[in-house]
């Protein structure tokens, strides 16, 4: 899942692509608020942490002119104000969650693992799939009650298939997923990933699509 962290504090800003890149998530970081708009009229995300006090373009302004445009992504706004009047403003100009710095690293993971299981529509944590279940809060992955280690990409590609099964993601959907700005993308990449999970989970989990992409069909 690729996150658009918008925070202009170059330490904090540092640890959270850090740390969230570390829960699993590629992090694209940008420190002002007309970048971050410029980076969502032109790029897909999952999911948006989004700081209010941002040079050029505040996060309050850049929020209204993306719903203002229908843009749909979670957005979870991240600040240290923490009157009620910038909570109720936050929430009322279109954020799905609002926190207060400090915050608790943990906490703000299961957050967004709580705004990605409603954008799916989910009400389990956990994404099965027959005797195949997936933990994104655990980063586990077990088959038939048997654990299956995978690599950090790996990991996420089969989520990225679960989260959409019975849809067909193109290499270059699960490419942007996959690999943040900055990052050296093999052109056979997402084949060799499909590859690993194949020889681990079975052959007939994920299906291609001649010319279109990959799926996971639904149960």
């Amino acid at each position: 899942m690729r996150i658009l962290l918008v925070e202009d504090d170059p330490l904090l800003g540092d640890g959270l692509r850090v740390g969230l890149g570390q829960e699993g998530y590629t992090v694209d970081w940008i420190r002002d608020g007309q970048a971050a708009r410029l980076a969502l009229e032109t790029g897909s995300y999952g999911l948006v942490v989004l700081d209010i006090g941002l040079p050029r373009l505040s996060g309050l302004e850049l929020l209204r002119a993306l719903r203002a445009q229908g843009n749909g992504v979670p957005v979870l706004i991240l600040t240290a104000r923490d009157a009620v009047a910038d909570r109720v403003a936050g929430l009322d100009g279109g954020a799905d969650d609002y926190m207060i710095k400090p915050f608790d690293l943990d906490e703000l993971a299961a957050r967004i693992r709580a705004l990605l299981r409603r954008r799916m529509g989910r009400a389990s944590p956990v994404l099965r799939h027959g005797e195949l279940a997936l933990d994104p809060a655990a980063h586990r992955v077990t088959l038939a009650g048997e654990a299956v280690e995978l690599s950090p990409r790996e990991f996420a590609l089969l989520q990225a298939l679960l989260d959409n099964a019975g849809r067909v993601l193109s290499r270059a959907q699960l490419e942007e997923s996959l690999y943040g700005w900055g990052e050296e993308v093999e052109s056979n990449a997402v084949e060799v990933h499909v590859h690993h999970l194949r020889r681990k989970l079975g052959p007939e989990l994920i299906r291609t699509v001649r010319g279109v992409g990959y799926t996971i069909d639904r149960p």
